[in-house]
């Protein structure tokens, strides 16, 4: 009988030398100095019927994105498994139903980088397995390795990244023509991942865009889409109109492909590559994230200027994946990359003025405390 009541959230709370007495099918709580001090019912279990049945679907799911994550590589590593990169934020990463970040680098001690240490506008980003283990830890259900250093350590690096997100229970999402699906709350999530680069589905194919995230919808109640794309540093807050280029490498066309994958039937498009925060908008009554700039990283990423501002981006969609409200929670990198809780608000500043300049009437209204809400109007589907 008392194993029935050993996992009730009450016991949890219960005083020391509290005593409990199980009499006519109820838990009765007793403190030292005598005294009842609360009556738990009994876990009922449910009928075979209940069982049979699932629950109905949540009216709405909310999700975490962060920017970029690199937990480790030759510029920097952290002892274990990399706990203490993202301690300070963990909290909040770890909130909502489902929790994406972008992986910027591999995870093994196999392969050759594509570049030596000190190559210039070149780096090789490899870290251990272990950070796997840290980033679970912090929260991540799911790391999108559609990027352009998932290749750094060549493809036996690859397979091994997978293996170890694989190993601590996170989805791999941004595999070549695969759809992953998960489920919450009784809502099924698919996710697919988009970027520029040969071992990744292209974002510059509409063909093999709309064919996939057709094959998402059809898969899931709400699909997500990742893209890594866009020029990179502190002057590159702007999302353009028209395809970018850095380093002689063409970037993607980021407003085309998000609103091309939403026209194929994506509820949400979420964007890294930046390394800068970029605006927000709302089409078709879908959230577009471009970028939310660096999320951690370990001495490889610059924090100079405005590229020390990070945020994590939570919101919520109904089920039929139409955006409702969300949350811009500011966040800071000191000089090797950690994140905290930016207590100024600068993301939240700087992404209201760039989601304004650059989307006008279809921005998301960012207030200053960190509070999302859809533009005035709706836009209809």
């Amino acid at each position: 009988m008392l194993r029935r009541w050993r996992n009730h959230p009450a016991l949890a709370m219960l005083p020391p030398a509290t005593l409990l007495l199980i009499t006519g099918g109820m838990v009765l709580t007793l403190a030292a100095g005598g005294g009842v001090t609360e009556i738990l019912s009994p876990v009922r279990r449910a009928s075979a019927e209940e069982r049979r049945t699932p629950p109905p679907a949540a009216r709405t799911i909310s999700f975490a994105w962060a920017g970029d994550a690199t937990p480790g590589s030759v510029y920097g590593s952290l002892p274990g498994d990399g706990r203490s990169l993202f301690s300070a934020v963990r909290s909040r990463v770890r909130a909502p139903d489902l929790a994406i970040g972008n992986l910027e680098g591999t995870l093994g001690a196999v392969g050759t980088p594509k570049c030596s240490f000190g190559t210039p506008n070149c780096f090789s980003f490899q870290a251990s397995p272990r950070a796997a283990r840290g980033l679970r830890w912090a929260g991540f259900d799911v790391m999108n390795v559609a990027n352009n250093h998932n290749a750094d350590y060549g493809p036996a690096a690859q397979v091994s990244t997978i293996s170890a997100l694989h190993n601590v229970g996170i989805t791999v999402a941004g595999l070549p023509g695969r759809v992953q699906v998960l489920r919450r709350r009784g809502v099924r999530i698919s996710i697919v991942g988009f970027s520029t680069y040969p071992w990744t589905t292209s974002m510059n194919d509409p063909q093999a865009v709309g064919a996939l995230v057709r094959r998402a919808a059809k898969l899931g109640d709400v699909v997500i889409v990742i893209m890594h794309a866009g020029a990179e540093g502190s002057d590159k807050s702007v999302t353009p109109n028209g395809p970018e280029e850095y380093l002689g490498e063409q970037r993607g066309d980021v407003r085309a492909f998000a609103h091309e994958a939403i026209d194929a039937g994506a509820d949400v498009v979420l964007g890294s590559g930046p390394h800068v925060l970029r605006g927000l908008e709302v089409y078709r009554d879908r959230l577009v994230a471009y970028s939310m700039g660096n999320f951690a990283g370990v001495k490889n990423f610059s924090t100079a200027g405005d590229l020390h501002l990070s945020a994590l981006l939570t919101f919520r969609v109904d089920r039929d994946g139409g955006f409702t409200a969300g949350y811009l929670h500011s966040l800071q990198l000191d000089p090797g990359g950690r994140p905290s809780a930016d207590p100024t608000g600068g993301a939240n500043a700087f992404v209201r003025a760039a989601s304004r300049r650059d989307f006008g009437r279809s921005a998301v209204r960012v207030q200053l405390n960190g509070k999302l809400l859809p533009p005035r109007g709706r836009f209809a589907r």
